[in-house]
């Protein structure tokens, strides 16, 4: 399995295993704190547990109950959480493999979920996001007011030596943040479950300001003072977060903005039109534009200084932060690929194919700019100069997509 670090290391060299791991494709997949055990979530309506530590990646477990798919997954604690398109969240226990907890509520999809440890937080198709309590599984909040579907959600707690009464005029203490199909976002306070702000409206000088787009990824700064909202009309958005006023618009790319993640003070972004960018938060500036998709990237995850992407074409991919160079490309699956995770020196996939799949990540960094030779071979008519540009140029795809 070497070589990976080799200038002309042969690509299926990479991939570890390859296992058919559903019936049906793969949807989610989540990671515990600690990268032993991995969880996938899928359209056969199942959940697997899987060992990362193992020279072997060994299913620990398969949890069925749920009647439709899972929709996303979390793992927390000695626990794993499922929402899926039956309208219900569920409590499973890793050491039983039994669910304890149904939730039930919500009267369409599940569409996202995030969990602070007390509480669950769940948004629905159904225009609603609702929190549960982790330990019995109550229906605590209904944050109702969205007009169409709500996708992401943020939780922020309260930091009192970061934020003082000035800059909190609602007193609210924690703060539950929202995204839409109906092109808003919306904050609420946590304690009373009412909205504090629509970030969608008009400027001081009565031009409109907002979204014209579905909403369908969110982050913060590290103070959780800003809020960067993604949008199926092609822009990033920013906003001072308690007062609701828009900061920046970041243009740049043509299709829809499908995730995101910030990393210290640059932001990067996944999009239909095949490609991801990093961004300069504070200014607005695209700084890279990572280059080599075919399809949609639908996720970008950053580690170690380096930028994994997931994508339609049924490929993974890794790019250096800084430079924006393509290191290596991961091709085996015969679909999307919906899903990553890299721990240990291994990269897992999962896909619409229903297989995960497991790659070795090492020495990425040492691997020279990925295709060179390969470019050579395909324009032996050409001299031998090789260009620092990216040559790979993609076709741009309108569909709208909101996973």
């Amino acid at each position: 399995m070497g070589g990976c670090g080799s200038k002309k290391a042969d690509q299926k060299d990479t991939l570890l295993e390859s296992i058919e791991a559903h019936e049906k494709g793969i949807n989610c997949m989540a990671l515990s704190e600690d990268g032993s055990v991995l969880a996938t979530g899928s359209e056969d309506k199942s959940l697997r547990l899987w060992c990362t530590k193992t020279s072997q990646c060994e299913c620990i477990g398969t949890l069925r109950g749920h009647e439709d798919y899972i929709t996303c997954i979390l793992i927390e604690d000695c626990y794993v959480l499922t929402g899926s398109a039956d309208k219900t969240l569920r409590k499973w226990d890793v050491s039983t493999l039994e669910c304890v907890l149904v939730c039930r509520g919500h009267t369409s999809v599940i569409y996202r979920m995030i969990c602070t440890g007390d509480f669950i937080f769940t948004s629905s198709y159904d225009r609603t996001a609702r929190c549960w309590d982790f330990d019995n599984g109550e229906c605590l909040r209904v944050f109702r007011g969205h007009k169409r579907g709500v996708y992401p959600l943020i939780f922020i707690p309260a930091d009192d030596d970061e934020m003082d009464d000035d800059m909190d005029p609602d007193g609210s203490k924690d703060i539950l943040i929202t995204g839409s199909a109906d092109c808003t976002a919306r904050s609420w306070n946590f304690e009373t479950g009412q909205c504090l702000k629509v970030f969608k409206g008009k400027d001081r000088d009565g031009n409109n300001v907002g979204h014209t787009g579905a909403i369908t990824c969110m982050a913060t700064d590290a103070l959780g003072r800003i809020l960067f909202t993604g949008s199926t009309d092609t822009t990033v958005r920013s906003w001072n977060l308690l007062r609701g006023e828009q900061l920046k618009v970041f243009s740049g790319h043509t299709g829809s903005v499908i995730c995101m993640q910030i990393v210290n003070k640059i932001m990067y972004t996944g999009s239909s039109d095949h490609t991801a960018r990093a961004w300069v938060t504070e200014f607005g500036d695209c700084t890279r534009v990572f280059k080599g998709h075919k399809h949609t990237v639908s996720v970008v995850k950053v580690k170690d200084g380096l930028v994994y992407t997931a994508c339609g074409d049924a490929c993974a991919r890794v790019f250096d932060a800084k430079s924006g160079t393509l290191k290596r490309e991961f091709k085996g699956h015969n679909n999307t690929v919906t899903s990553l995770q890299v721990v240990g020196g291994k990269l897992f996939t999962g896909s619409y194919d229903g297989f995960l799949k497991v790659w070795d990540s090492t020495g990425i960094k040492d691997d020279t700019t990925f295709g060179k030779e390969e470019k050579k071979e395909e324009k032996k008519d050409k001299d031998n100069k090789q260009q620092k540009v990216d040559s790979n140029q993609n076709g741009i795809d309108n569909k709208i997509m909101i996973d």
